[in-house]
């Protein structure tokens, strides 16, 4: 049997009912329960150790007996999916207690060569390539250089005029900001790093949404702190479960991506947005906005500032260069109250000391020609992001949600093998993240995240060889090939729920090759 961690969160009939969508299917109702159950805790739409609904109560919001909950429950006993205790009530697990270890990951260099002639295709990174606005950008700076050398190079805070440049941008989408409410770090991982490292400890809960970026994973366990994961629908993290969730676990702070999350590409709608913020105050809980991905909106209207009109002690935002303009150029920054920006300014004088000088200068310059990056960017993600899709669909049989912004998707396998296709996809020439890289316990097997940031080319070929490993790891019942099917966020379909639980799955199927990363590096 496997054994249990001490539970998170109680999970409410009612929320489960909602979770579980309609679940009925011909055959006996116990067993189409106990499936649809199962492929929400495989596919991370009902958390990991969360205490389930006593099977009277589960029985009287699915409106069926008691005599159905009870075998459905026993059958996710006997699957390794439930584990019961006298005293604690029914816990989801996963069979054998398996657990992903999560954290920063690099690829082994010794599949560069794999799949015939050519390079390998990595769909690893969401990350975009410079602009050619960079160079630019970096003789002027070089030329603004001299103008610094008579001082130590060291910008505790941040160059002021970076920290100016910033305080406005955050003015102009709707949040007032004067530069003293800014930090400047040396990316936006450094950043969340100082705030977990200085916020909280060993044993503390930090609320993520889930599935999340890897290193936000990374940044809590390396504080020893417990991730507390809620999980994200088709309009992002969902509110009713993170208000459930900061109310039963007290967490030192909640972690969100509001703007074209990685890896599912949601956004919080306006109304979840103030829900946060309410939240937040309500029950005086530090909230990070990590807004790295905010400027990459591809279809649509622009999200709103995640802040709101005034600043509040218990939101922070974290943006970066990363994505914007380049990961070369490492520059991230944190804006929050000015006397959280101080502690953390202190508390930051023990690691890092400064960002490099040079690159806030490029950074200042690239912000003058802004618009005309972001033009350019959008539109070529936007040819990115729907060749993609169409190869997918001409390719393989996955169910595709086309996102509005950000640089991936969040693709649904069908089945629980996304660890597997991981494993074999180098000997075809691509490389690929497995979907639970991307969770806190296991969750996602039946997920891959694929970004769109390559050329065109490179990702019609990544997709052609992926479909090549696709057929090496398959389910005898899996569609054919070319049946991909896709709908964008919001609208209805087959996945227009980020979280919906994917296909019937057999679960002795969950044993599958370790992932193809070894060592230390990063995610993106």
């Amino acid at each position: 049997m496997p054994s249990a961690s001490p539970a998170e969160r109680h999970v409410g009939a009612a929320t489960v009912a909602r979770i579980l969508g309609r679940w009925s299917l011909p055959g006996p109702g116990y067993v189409a329960l106990a499936d649809g159950l199962r492929r929400c805790v495989l596919d991370g739409t009902l958390p990991l150790w969360s205490r389930m609904p006593s099977e009277r109560d589960l029985a009287a919001a699915l409106g069926v007996s008691r005599t159905t909950t009870s075998a459905a429950y026993q059958r996710l006993r006997e699957l390794g999916f439930l584990v019961t205790r006298r005293g604690s009530g029914s816990v989801t697990t996963l069979p054998g207690g398996r657990r992903h270890q999560v954290g920063a990951l690099v690829a082994d260099e010794s599949d560069d060569d794999a799949g015939g002639p050519g390079r390998l295709v990595d769909l690893t990174m969401a990350a975009p390539s410079a602009p050619t606005e960079l160079h630019h950008a970096s003789v002027r700076a070089l030329e603004a250089l001299p103008r610094h050398l008579s001082g130590t190079g060291y910008t505790y805070l941040g160059l002021p005029a970076l920290r100016a440049a910033l305080a406005e941008r955050y003015t102009r989408r709707g949040t007032p900001t004067r530069p003293d409410e800014i930090l400047v770090t040396s990316g936006a991982q450094p950043a969340l790093s100082l705030l977990t490292g200085t916020l909280a400890g060993p044993g503390d809960r930090i609320v993520l949404e889930h599935p999340t970026y890897p290193n936000t994973i990374g940044a809590v366990r390396a504080v020893s702190a417990r991730p507390v994961p809620v999980p994200v629908g088709a309009h992002g993290v969902d509110v009713d479960l993170l208000e459930s969730a900061v109310r039963q676990t007290a967490p030192r702070l909640v972690h969100l991506t509001p703007d074209h999350h990685n890896p599912t590409g949601t956004s919080l709608d306006e109304d979840a947005r103030e829900r946060v913020r309410r939240l937040a105050e309500k029950h005086r809980t530090l909230v990070v906005g990590d807004e790295t991905l905010t400027d990459l909106t591809l279809d649509g209207p622009a999200p709103s500032s995640f802040t709101g009109p005034v600043t509040r002690a218990t939101l922070v935002t974290v943006g970066s260069a990363s994505k914007t303009f380049w990961g070369g150029l490492r520059v991230g920054w944190i804006r929050g109250h000015r006397d959280l920006v101080a502690r953390l300014a202190a508390e930051r004088a023990h690691h890092d000391i400064s960002t490099a000088l040079l690159d806030q200068l490029v950074l200042v310059e690239l912000l003058e020609v802004e618009d005309q990056v972001l033009a350019t960017r959008r539109a070529e993600l936007r040819e990115r992001r729907d060749a993609l899709v169409a190869a997918l669909t001409r390719e393989v049989p996955w169910r595709v949600t086309v996102p509005a912004g950000g640089l991936c998707l969040w693709v649904d396998l069908g089945a629980p093998v996304s660890s597997a296709l991981a494993a074999v996809a180098p000997r075809y020439g691509v490389r690929t993240v497995p979907g639970p890289i991307f969770g806190v316990d296991g969750s996602f097997e039946s997920r891959l995240r694929l970004p769109f940031c390559l050329p065109v080319e490179d990702l019609e070929q990544g997709v052609s060889r992926l479909a090549t490993a696709w057929a090496a790891v398959a389910p005898d019942d899996a569609p054919a090939a070319g049946g991909a099917r896709g709908t964008r966020h919001g609208e209805s379909g087959p996945t227009a729920d980020a979280g919906m639980p994917a296909a019937a799955d057999d679960p002795t199927e969950l044993t599958v090759p370790a992932p193809p990363f070894v060592g230390a590096g990063a995610v993106v």
